[in-house]
This record gives structure tokens, sequence and C-alpha cells, in this order.
């Protein structure tokens, strides 16, 4: 499991209502109903993803997160989780508005753009970071908003958004006081339990 996966497993309810937008091959899901036994939903577009979820047993919808949640009642999902996908949807605050009104909880996980290692990239080379964490040329990247952890706060901030915990990890998914002193700066994935 991805270290920010192991981080938000914590946060989620034995038994509750979980529903995973962009769930990739579904082994998040699969390892919570598992373990925790949720009741599990996925959304994904890519049907390989998808046949790799119906093998692992997950629920899963083939949908477009650009497309709206309209789908789903009001609250009708304890926790909603997003994981490395808010950088790559069309438009991220209607998506989270979406979240916040079908969940009770919702946990967002994305790349720091505001890094230390991406801003040193972008000075000293002049071209767009590329790493084994973003291993994309700007030309070809599913990445079309880069967000700061700064730029969430003050989304958070705008559209009143309780933040109930926020987590800011390094490229080896440690935290330490300087991550939390400065988490912008310093973090490279930032992970937040957020509700209304």
């Amino acid at each position: 499991m991805r270290a920010d996966l192991d981080i938000i497993q914590h946060w989620i309810a034995p038994g509750s209502r979980v529903l995973d937008l962009g769930c990739g091959d579904g082994s998040l899901l699969e390892y919570l109903k598992r373990t925790k036994g949720v009741s599990d939903t996925g959304l994904e577009i890519d049907e390989r993803k998808i046949h790799a979820c119906l093998e692992k047993g997950v629920n899963v919808l083939q949908q477009d997160l650009n497309k709206s949640l309209t789908n789903f009642c009001d609250k009708s999902f304890d926790t909603v989780l997003l994981t490395q996908t808010l950088q790559a949807v069309s438009y991220p605050d209607v998506l989270m508005d979406e979240m916040l009104r079908i969940g009770r909880n919702v946990i967002v996980t994305f790349p720091n753009f505001g890094n230390w290692r991406s801003r040193w990239y972008l000075t000293f080379k002049g071209r767009m970071p590329v790493s084994n964490f973003m291993p994309y040329q700007w030309y070809d990247t599913p990445n079309i908003h880069f967000c700061t952890v700064r730029d969430f706060d003050a989304l958070c901030r705008e559209r009143q958004i309780k933040v109930i915990t926020r987590t800011v990890v390094d490229h080896k998914h440690q935290g330490s006081w300087m991550i939390r002193l400065w988490p912008n700066l310093l973090g490279e994935t930032a992970i937040y339990h957020l509700s209304r």
C-alpha cells in the first residue's frame, strides 16, 4: 500500500460507508473492506482498472469525476476519498464541494508543488520538475492544476471547509517538526481530513 494510503486508513472508522473517487485498481478499498469491514464503492474511468477492482471484489462504477457526482444523495457516505487525483481534475473546487455534500468526512491527498525540490528544479534547471514521484513531462502529465499546501489551505478558508487533521510528509512519507513548521516548503505530499 502507498504510504499516504497507510496514513489515511487510520482515519476511517470500521464498518463505515466509503466512496473512493479515482479508486485505481481498488487496492485501498479491498484492504479497508478486509480489515475494517467498510461498505465500499469506487469510481474509476479506466476500464483496465475497473476490471482489476472487480477481480478484487470491489464495488466499482465507471464514472468521470469531471462530469459531477449528482447521482449520489447528500451525506450518503461516511468518508469520501480522493487520493493523488485532485490535481488531475478539471474543476477541483467544484469536486471538493460535491465531495463535502455527499460525505460526512472527506480525505484528500495531493502532491505539494510548492516544496523545495520543485522550487530548486525550476530555479536551477528552468524546466517543470520531473521526479520518481511525478515522472511526467509538462506535455504528457495528467496533472493540470498545480496546487501547494498554501493554495489548499486558502481554498479551505474560502469555502469554509473544516480541517480536522492535516499531515504533510516528505518524499519518504515521513513527517517531522521541521515539516510541521514549514509544510509548504518541505512537504511533498499533503494529506487532509476535512468536513463542513
